[in-house]
């Protein structure tokens, strides 16, 4: 893979390691600030499904970080495929339900990424 793609998927991986830290561990705290439109009471009782959802980002930035260490470029590229399209449908899925900016958030860096792979 290429440096671009490359810097694109260590870009992408740290925006999930991020997701992880804050809706594991900073739910209360940076939630807050993140998700300015939600009532300020409904972290607490949320604490818990947020940190499940951190669990999950960081299962996707397990699998995009896994990529530089395969050195068949042909099994790098299609792992790379596989969880990159997981994060353009959770993008899409939070875009659609929670707020737009999920989907430029999270799934245009990831969708821009695909493209250029099959480039």
């Amino acid at each position: 893979m290429n440096i671009t793609i490359n810097i694109l998927i260590g870009f992408i991986a740290f925006l999930h390691l991020f997701f992880l830290y804050f809706e594991m561990f900073a739910w209360n705290t940076l939630g807050k600030k993140i998700f300015k439109t939600l009532p300020k009471e409904i972290f607490e009782p949320t604490k818990s499904m947020a940190a499940n959802q951190g669990l999950y980002n960081g299962f996707l930035a397990a699998g995009l970080i896994w990529t530089f260490f395969i050195e068949d470029p042909m099994w790098r590229v299609y792992i790379a495929i596989f969880f990159l399209a997981c994060v353009v449908i959770a993008g899409i899925y939070g875009g659609l339900t929670v707020s737009k900016k999920i989907f430029i958030v999270q799934a245009m860096p990831a969708l821009i990424t695909l493209i250029l792979l099959h480039l």
